[in-house]
């Protein structure tokens, strides 16, 4: 009985079938020439939103613009608006050494060659002819050569103008010859990084110098106390042996063409044409067939030293064979 009246009242009640649309083909999407309409619009549509859209970009493009050109009018192109305590560099200048390792071995620090081996060496006397071709050409890179200053203690350079670097002082450490790594005793050179408006606070007294400085160096400042006091406004710079088998194996250790680098290079001002003065470390007789690992250091009141962090100090090792 029920069953005979649930099968009536399912043919009573009516059945819809909703019917997928037929797919409009991709070219009469692109063009439908029935109504007229390309990828669903019409000129009209198009022309709106159009009008809309180049409005919209335009005042976009302006407004960046305008803001550009309000934080530019904020900065100096030579000055940087954080200096010193307030930039990212801070106040503690760090160490650089030249000739580094090839670009494939960029991590690595160690500089290795056959003394007898011209093929061996010219690759590190190759990267010293990159380094120091703008002291030997100075002025070409930059177009200022008429702005560079013979300068010297107490002659200090005008404003504007930058003091020069003297390549012939370097010898024995010189491109005619090889650098002298050709006689397994390399030249290797030494650069402190530029910070702006950053002065240097010397060691001038020979009574007030740090323990921990080398006894070659507090020797060294002595006799120019002495000899040349007018010479005390120096960064002065020490390179030894890391360790006590270094400190026998790195041999005499000659400074060219002074052992520091003039305080009359500083303030860095970002002048143009400017290059940064440079000490060529002479090693005359490092042992051969070991690594000597080698610590340089930068000295002055207001350089610290932190062997971890490579503060105010740079590493590398030597290894002739």
């Amino acid at each position: 009985m029920s069953k005979g009246i649930t099968n009536s009242l399912e043919m009573d009640e009516p059945f819809y079938v909703r019917r997928k649309p037929d797919p409009i083909p991709f070219s009469k999407f692109l063009y439908n020439s029935d109504k007229g309409t390309v990828m669903g619009r019409n000129g009209q549509s198009w022309a709106k939103i159009g009008i809309f859209y180049t409005i919209f970009y335009g005042v976009l493009a302006a407004l960046v613009a305008v803001c550009m050109w309000v934080f530019l009018q904020t900065l100096d192109p030579r000055i940087p608006k954080w200096q010193l305590h307030e930039s990212l560099i801070g106040t503690n200048p760090g160490l650089g050494f030249r000739p580094l390792p090839p670009e494939d071995n960029v991590e690595s620090t160690l500089i290795w060659y056959r003394g007898t081996n011209k093929e061996d060496f010219k690759v590190w006397t190759d990267a010293l002819d990159e380094f120091l071709f703008p002291y030997k050409t100075p002025g070409s890179i930059s177009g200022h050569g008429q702005n560079i200053y013979n300068c010297d203690y107490g002659q200090e350079p005008p404003r504007g103008q930058v003091c020069d670097v003297d390549i012939k002082a370097w010898a024995p450490c010189v491109q005619e010859n090889f650098y002298n790594y050709h006689h397994s005793a390399p030249c290797i050179f030494l650069k402190l990084n530029k910070i702006f408006g950053w002065i240097p606070d010397y060691y001038r007294d020979p009574n007030n110098l740090p323990s921990n400085m080398p006894k070659d160096l507090v020797d060294h400042i002595n006799n120019t106390a002495v000899t040349a006091p007018h010479t005390l406004n120096t960064i002065w710079v020490s390179c030894e042996g890391e360790n006590p088998a270094d400190l026998e194996n790195i041999g005499p250790v000659k400074y060219y063409p002074r052992r520091g680098f003039p305080g009359y290079y500083y303030p860095y001002e970002n002048s143009e044409g400017y290059l940064s003065p440079l000490v060529a470390v002479h090693f005359e007789r490092p042992v051969r067939g070991i690594i000597i690992n080698v610590e340089c250091k930068a000295w002055a009141k207001n350089i610290k030293h932190d062997r971890a962090d490579r503060i105010g100090s740079v590493h590398f090792e030597l290894m002739i064979d």
